[in-house]
């Protein structure tokens, strides 16, 4: 039997910058992530860890960066392989170069593809030595069976997918055209299967911590379990991240649903380790301001949060506020406004501050 970490794509510097000072906190976050990956491997004592890639966010890091890095990997009671990916892949003046990794020495970062042998298993790595490619780089894999567990480590995407052609693609069947017993793949964010129902020999860890929204699911690590040449694999996620990415977006047309939205967010856990994203769209009445002002009150107790409120439009049945709005400019204003052709956006933000700026007043 044999049991490993297969974890990638920890995209190692990272800037965030969409996020502002929040952004600090994600990018120490993973490093932390880094840790229970190598925390999870001593836990379940695992004979050595897989990195499929994309260590780092590309080949310009900080070398402080790399050093940590190596530094988290060398203290691995296990050994750790790893391979160049896309983002980090082998050229000159890569990360690889930093005299670091000669102290990591349970660290191997992997240049040809060649077979490496280990105690009952034989590992088969894919480095990359260019950020694009339309060539299958598992094509030169071939093992043979015996008495030994076959394992491929690769990064690229699986075909079938919508990728481009230079996305370094990977046949769905590569781990069973090739003789693997598991592929260990890195490049997609969320954790994905491929094979058949009883045997998936072909898997994507996913990222140690999530990178943005909209990723399934993502910030793990996988305990793989392999009982001998020709078993299945037996796979179990890890939970390594830290920061949770919550995007809510809904489709709002009255008080009621303001308030359920508002709802929603009250029931987050842990807002300070969270990133919250609230996407409203439809239609609103001038008077259900405040209702969103209360998204906006609730959002702001996050350790980052954005209300994007440019897909709401103003109720068409509802403009008898323009009549109660001081004779005058504003009402003249307001007219104007709601008969204007801009675009429905910038429309709507422009009727919903008029009549904002009419609350303040009257306040």
């Amino acid at each position: 039997m044999v049991r490993f970490v297969h974890t990638a794509d920890w995209q190692i510097g990272m800037k965030f910058a969409k996020i502002g000072d929040a952004g600090k906190r994600v990018r120490e976050e993973r490093f932390s992530a880094a840790r229970r990956v190598v925390d999870a491997a001593s836990a379940h004592g695992a004979e050595f860890i897989l990195v499929a890639g994309d260590l780092f966010e590309d080949n310009a890091v900080d070398r402080t960066q790399v050093r940590m890095v190596a530094d988290i990997l060398g203290k691995a009671p296990c050994p750790v392989f790893i391979i160049p990916g896309n983002h980090d892949p082998l050229v000159p003046g890569a990360v690889w170069e930093d005299r670091s990794w000669e102290a990591a020495r349970n660290v191997v970062v992997f240049s040809e593809n060649a077979p490496y042998e280990l105690p009952g298993a034989t590992l088969y790595p894919c480095p990359l030595r260019g950020k694009q490619s339309d060539a299958d780089p598992t094509s030169w894999i071939r093992a043979e069976g015996g008495d030994r567990i076959h394992i491929g480590l690769a990064h690229g995407s699986v075909e079938g997918a919508p990728i481009g052609e230079w996305d370094h693609p990977i046949p769905r069947d590569a781990a069973s055209r090739s003789g693997l017993d598991y592929l260990a793949l890195g490049h997609w964010h969320s954790f994905g299967l491929f094979g058949t129902k009883d045997a998936p020999r072909t898997a994507y860890s996913g990222t140690h911590e999530p990178t943005s929204f909209g990723e399934r699911d993502s910030g793990n690590a996988l305990i793989v379990d392999i009982e001998a040449p020709g078993c299945a694999p037996v796979l179990t996620p890890v939970r390594t991240g830290g920061i949770s990415w919550i995007s809510i977006e809904e489709q709002v047309d009255s008080r009621d649903a303001l308030e359920s939205v508002r709802e929603r967010i009250g029931t987050l856990q842990n807002p300070e380790r969270t990133l919250l994203r609230v996407r409203l769209s439809g239609l609103m009445r001038p008077d259900d301001r405040d209702a969103l002002e209360e998204i906006a009150l609730a959002a702001a107790s996050f350790l980052w949060s954005e209300v994007d409120e440019s897909g709401l439009l103003p109720s068409p049945e509802d403009d008898s506020w323009i009549g109660n709005l001081p004779a005058g400019l504003l009402r003249e204003v307001g007219k104007r406004l709601n008969q204007a052709q801009e675009a429905p956006e910038i429309r709507t933000k422009a009727l919903l501050e008029l009549y904002a700026l009419l609350s303040e007043v009257k306040a």
